[in-house]
């Protein structure tokens, strides 16, 4: 008996006795301090979507139906790819301006650093005149169908706290991802795969973790799911030995029933989504195996984007993105680790490092463009290439060191949009001469993000979720980012 009291008061949950109990003037206060958005989360479990990631309408016509963001986890140098300074080379080996430094605080930099220019060759590509790093050759074929901004800011100049403000919207650990926020507002356009797909290359996790392609305080059902180029693409998609599909079938639906059973009984939406994980899990194992082979793509297609099945690496995953976006999934995001040019090795030296990093990403970037151009994609695929922040105009020379590097910088970046309805061959936003602050069209982070939002049909003020007493948004419960129309067709 005291068995049976402990199951039914552990059934009792806070939102489950709001709902069943009239508590006068408190429940009334506590509806009014969650808001108009509570209501329909303490409903009735009749009232709840029978599949959470069925497609939603957008609240606008929308650009963009899909998104892939190529981040560059460590955050290349602007001043060696895409903003030419001059001046800045003229003057390097210099001792740094006082007024550049006065109230500054970097990571690594010590006393007063000498000024830094490319050692790389620049030129003028495309209609547009875009300034391109001779070290990015492929890129210089499809810079018209580029928009490069090279006026974005940043609030965070260390590498985990910089890449969550980016795709979080917060510098720390707890919000949802900007994919998670684009799978719960407008569902998956294919029910066999996920919404939102993460793709890792360069050996290791980004900085930031695996909280950059989490749901934060959104149902599980919207988290990013990792997915592989080497050995089983998604871990624990296949039954273990000795399981059949079928039996597999039957547990599901054991375990569908008891999981209805709880949301009849409390009525937390959070049980559907663990019943839609369950189900699209199983619906994985047959779908995911085949779009995840990149064997099956003919010759011409391995030459151009320079793939090597069965490895994980930026290539692959290029590849996979198109694939995937091809078959209807929502956000797709590659993870490129290896970017954090301190000059502190061989490794990350801008005369040597740079380059090779640039050698692995530059080829399947311009085909990726290229490929989803030719299938009438790019069109409605907004394609994002950035790192968290920016670097310094002066070289690091951390502890004497002899090779080329630059410190953390968040004053100013350079990052480039392609498709999905922004401007092609534009530039946008300027710096000052030496590279170091925005002289032109500054553009922060929540200004872009909630851009994105906005070429996704979303406006990313009045889209919101209801969390601990607020209506939470990407950019941030306070604040007003604007969306930057002069990038947009």
């Amino acid at each position: 008996m005291n068995h049976l009291i402990k199951n039914s008061a552990q059934l009792a949950t806070r939102r489950h006795f709001l709902r069943h109990c009239n508590a006068g003037i408190g429940a009334l206060a506590f509806n009014q301090l969650l808001g108009s958005n509570a209501h329909s989360k303490l409903s009735s479990p009749a009232s709840l979507p029978p599949n959470p990631s069925a497609p939603k309408r957008p609240d606008f016509a929308p650009k963009a139906k899909r998104v892939i963001y190529l981040h560059m986890a460590g955050s290349p140098p602007q001043h060696d790819l895409f903003d030419w300074k001059p001046e800045l080379v003229k003057h390097t080996g210099k001792p740094c301006p006082e007024s550049l430094l006065k109230g500054e605080k970097f990571a690594f930099i010590k006393g007063r650093p000498k000024l830094l220019g490319t050692p790389w060759k620049f030129e003028q590509c495309g209609e547009a005149g875009t300034w391109v790093s001779e070290i990015l050759p492929h890129f210089k074929t499809v810079v018209d169908d580029v928009c490069m901004i090279k006026s974005m800011f940043t609030t965070q100049f260390n590498h985990a706290p910089a890449q969550l403000f980016l795709h979080t919207g917060l510098n720390r650990f707890g919000n949802p991802s900007m994919g998670s926020w684009a799978s719960y507002g407008l569902g998956s356009e294919n029910e066999n795969l996920p919404a939102f797909v993460a793709l890792l290359s360069g050996g290791t996790n980004p900085s930031g973790g695996k909280a950059l392609w989490g749901s934060g305080f959104l149902p599980a059902l919207y988290q990013g799911v990792q997915c592989r180029s080497d050995g089983d693409p998604v871990l624990y998609v296949n039954n273990p030995k000795g399981l059949s599909r079928a039996a597999r079938r039957r547990g599901l639906d054991a375990l569908k029933k008891l999981n209805q059973l709880e949301l009849e009984q409390v009525g937390d939406p959070e049980t559907l989504s663990r019943i839609a994980q369950y189900e699209l899990a199983y619906r994985m194992q047959t779908s995911v195996p085949e779009i995840m082979d990149i064997s099956q793509e003919p010759k011409h297609v391995h030459e151009a984007y320079g793939t090597q099945p069965g490895k994980e690496n930026f290539a692959n995953n290029c590849l996979l993105a198109r694939r995937l976006v091809e078959q209807g999934v929502r956000y797709v995001q590659l993870f490129d680790y290896g970017w954090d040019m301190h000059g502190t090795s061989a490794n990350n030296d801008i005369s040597i490092g740079l380059k090779n990093k640039t050698k692995n990403i530059d080829q399947p970037i311009a085909a990726l463009l290229k490929d989803l151009k030719q299938r009438g994609l790019l069109e409605d695929t907004l394609v994002i290439w950035s790192g968290e922040f920016g670097r310094t105009s002066m070289n690091e020379e951390r502890n004497g060191s002899k090779f080329l590097g630059r410190d953390h910088h968040p004053h100013c970046f350079s990052m480039w949009m392609a498709g999905g309805g922004v401007k092609p061959g534009f530039n946008y936003g300027e710096t000052d001469d030496f590279g170091y602050r925005v002289a032109d069209g500054a553009m922060s982070v929540p200004d872009l993000q909630a851009t994105i939002l906005h070429l996704l049909g979303k406006d990313a003020h009045s889209f919101t979720y209801p969390f601990q007493g607020l209506d939470n948004r990407l950019i941030g419960v306070v604040g007003h980012p604007k969306v930057n129309h002069e990038i947009l067709q």
